[in-house]
């Protein structure tokens, strides 16, 4: 939290302000609930930098959009929070209280102009999900194509962006969560 604190008040001093905040910092974790049950470490940790990192540096940095009456957060979530993943609780967790807080948090700024888009962001080729080789058999985004989504998310401003996938995941669980 110091880090966050320091770097967000580095940028304010260098800068004056943000005009766009990417809440990109994550960390996975895949694990089976009934395989953590003496590892609620991994819980905080993912809770700690996903979504409490996030929050920091939201709430460092949004005094100045208000003031300027401008900005934009753009929290990257996780295809995971609409396809609710077996063996990844504590990351679609993490990424689903980020969420939540931006739902709310965007009823809250809109009058200051201020906008709040969460990406549902499905599998990028990096070196998180190097360790588990089943994703070397799944079909993952480049790096390149992600930073294009965040880009066109920037231009265009809207409140979500998801894949057809975790739409149809997301439906496909309101429907028939069993």
């Amino acid at each position: 939290m110091a880090a966050i604190d320091k770097c967000a008040q580095q940028v304010l001093k260098d800068f004056g302000h943000v005009d766009i905040l990417v809440n990109n910092a994550g960390r996975s974790i895949r694990r089976a609930v009934f395989e953590s049950f003496d590892r609620f470490h991994d819980f905080e940790r993912t809770m700690q930098l996903n979504y409490f990192g996030a929050i920091r540096m939201i709430m460092n940095l949004l005094p100045s959009m208000a003031k300027h009456k401008s900005g934009h957060v753009i929290n990257i979530s996780s295809i995971g929070v609409l396809a609710n993943a077996a063996r990844f609780s504590a990351y679609v967790a993490s990424k689903a209280a980020l969420d939540a807080f931006s739902r709310c948090l965007s009823a809250e700024v809109k009058h200051k102009n201020i906008e709040i888009t969460s990406i549902y962001m499905p599998l990028v080729r990096t070196p998180m999900i190097a360790p588990t080789k089943l994703y070397d058999y799944v079909p993952t985004w480049s790096p390149e194509h992600a930073a294009d989504v965040v880009i066109k998310a920037i231009l265009d401003k809207p409140k979500s962006v998801a894949t057809t996938l975790g739409t149809a995941a997301a439906v496909s669980y309101a429907l028939w969560p069993r």
